[in-house]
């Protein structure tokens, strides 16, 4: 590895399209690769002396998104492109949030993943700033979103929350009465409080953000 080579992390799972990236960057006089990892468990053993990283966000283990806060602390300096084919909006806000600094779909040709991976070790910008802002702007709603899902779980009651965690075991309401000991009306009560407290509409979307959110498991 020259004096000038890039140190290059490569995180994706699909280890034919892994392994075919790996070989045509190896044909770059200035790129070297230093590690490849098909998961998160195995990336964080190989995040120091990296220069550039790419990331895979949908890992078999967690988000790569995950990875670029640690890869930061590991190689203080460190660029990342997400390289991905299949992640939503949110998945790239949390990735631009968390420090990446590009992102790519994996149909992108070979020339142009190497072109941006050559810039952003340059300090250029891949994306638009007007680009970087809405990203971010989705970011900051989510957040809100979660710090006002989180208030209005605060604010259950010790039985609505006894309700909610009854009916991820699947119980139905005549279920749910037999077991905390009160009427059926009354377990009809607390569901139609704990759907208001939570702003949904049905006990699949209660579920959907009580599990989300940590707050139920479905076993």
């Amino acid at each position: 590895m020259s004096e000038r080579s890039i140190r290059v992390l490569l995180v994706e799972d699909h280890t034919s399209f892994r392994q075919a990236l790996a070989l045509m960057l190896a044909r770059e006089p200035d790129l070297a690769i230093v590690g490849e990892a098909g998961t998160v468990a195995e990336a964080r053993s190989l995040l120091a002396g990296v220069d550039l990283a790419v990331f895979d966000l949908d890992l078999p283990d967690g988000n790569g998104a995950d990875l670029i806060r640690e890869l930061h602390i590991a190689s203080p300096g460190a660029q990342v492109l997400v390289l991905t084919a299949s992640a939503g909006r949110r998945d790239l806000a949390r990735a631009v949030a968390a420090g990446a600094g590009g992102v790519l779909h994996k149909s992108a040709p070979i020339a142009e993943i190497i072109a941006s991976m050559r810039r952003l070790w340059a300090g250029e910008p891949l994306h638009a700033p007007h680009e970087l802002v809405a990203l971010l702007r989705e970011v900051g709603e989510e957040q809100a979103r979660d710090r006002t899902v989180r208030d209005a779980f605060s604010r259950l009651t010790p039985r609505e929350h006894q309700v909610l965690v009854a009916l991820a075991t699947g119980l139905g309401d005549k279920e749910i009465a037999v077991r905390l000991g009160v009427r059926q009306e009354t377990v009809k009560t607390h569901m139609a409080n704990v759907f208001a407290k939570l702003g949904v509409e049905s006990r699949m979307q209660a579920l959907i953000v009580a599990v989300r959110h940590g707050v139920v498991r479905l076993d």
